[in-house]
C-alpha cells in the first residue's frame, strides 16, 4: 500500500513538473516570431493552391481571380 502511494505521488510530481515547465513567459523581443507567417494556420500557399484545386475540379465555379470560363472548357 505504502508503494502504491509513492509511485502515485511520483507520478503526480512529474506531471505537476512538467505541467508548469510548459508556462514560460515570452519576451518582447520574441513575440516577433509568433506573428510569423510560417505560423499561421492557413499559409498562402496552401490557400493558393486549394483555390487552384478547387476550380480545377468544379470546374464552373468561379470568383476565385482566375480565368471566367465555365465547366466545358471554353475560355
Amino acid at each position: 500500500m505504502r508503494n502504491k502511494n509513492k509511485t502515485k505521488l511520483l507520478l503526480f510530481s512529474l506531471c505537476l513538473l512538467f505541467g508548469l515547465n510548459s508556462c514560460v513567459s515570452v519576451a518582447a523581443y520574441q513575440k516577433a516570431y509568433l506573428n510569423d507567417e510560417a505560423m499561421a494556420l492557413r499559409a498562402k500557399k496552401l490557400e493558393s493552391y486549394e483555390s487552384n484545386f478547387q476550380s480545377y475540379r468544379e470546374g464552373a465555379a468561379g470568383a476565385n481571380g482566375g480565368k471566367s470560363g465555365g465547366g466545358c472548357g471554353c475560355n
